[in-house]
């Protein structure tokens, strides 16, 4: 699979880089304060020490325009797609080390909410740049930028995303997507999630960009 970077031009699809913003502070507790599982990933929506980062009025003014917001994580180590997620905002991710993105577009999801998995691109963000994630991509966990390197990210987002969703009676075809409160998700049949009772509708192969890493390595 070919790995571009968030700084081509193809990028400006799914989302940009945020310019003019030092997150030095953030990712050193980051680094310094959350776990990275060295056989998996781990999410948190929200973490107490990344939210009291001087960073955290920054995000929330600056990029968000005042709205509440939460900062929180997601570590390990992951070179499979298995799922596609999307919100109804903008997504910011930062990784204390460099990290690839598999991305799509929510414009490309069929009716019946299949998506072809060669629909899928692949982005490498560097160390340290805030990459915005528009609400219409599709994506899910970073996967590592050389094989076995792991990966610490923080991902900020509306407050409350990402934690226990509505109880919901299906008014339409979206309510059997929603996995998590502004997280609607389709899976790959390959997918953990999918065994977990998420929406199955990936088709084609689910992505793995290990080999992609090794040829480069």
């Amino acid at each position: 699979m070919k790995i571009q970077s968030v700084y081509d031009e193809a990028f400006a699809v799914y989302g940009r880089v945020l310019e003019g913003f030092d997150f030095g502070s953030l990712l050193d507790t980051l680094q310094d304060k959350t776990p990275r599982p060295d056989d998996g990933v781990v999410y948190v929506p929200g973490d107490a020490a990344l939210e009291a980062d001087a960073a955290y009025a920054v995000l929330r003014d600056h990029v968000y325009g005042g709205m509440p917001i939460q900062i929180g994580y997601c570590n390990g180590t992951n070179t499979k797609l298995n799922c596609v997620e999307y919100h109804r905002d903008s997504e910011i991710d930062i990784g204390a080390q460099d990290f690839i993105l598999l991305v799509a577009r929510q414009q490309d999801i069929a009716p019946d909410h299949t998506l072809d998995t060669g629909k899928v691109e692949a982005f490498l963000a560097p160390a340290g740049a805030a990459i915005e994630l528009y609400a219409t991509t599709l994506h899910y966990a970073p996967c590592d930028a050389k094989p076995q390197a792991g990966f610490r990210v923080v991902i900020v987002l509306p407050e409350g995303t990402n934690t226990e969703p509505p109880a919901l009676t299906d008014l339409h075809m979206d309510d059997r997507l929603l996995r998590a409160r502004n997280k609607w998700l389709i899976a790959h049949p390959d997918a953990a999630e999918a065994q977990d009772g998420a929406f199955v509708g990936l088709t084609g192969e689910n992505i793995d960009i290990a080999p992609a890493l090794c040829a480069q390595a």
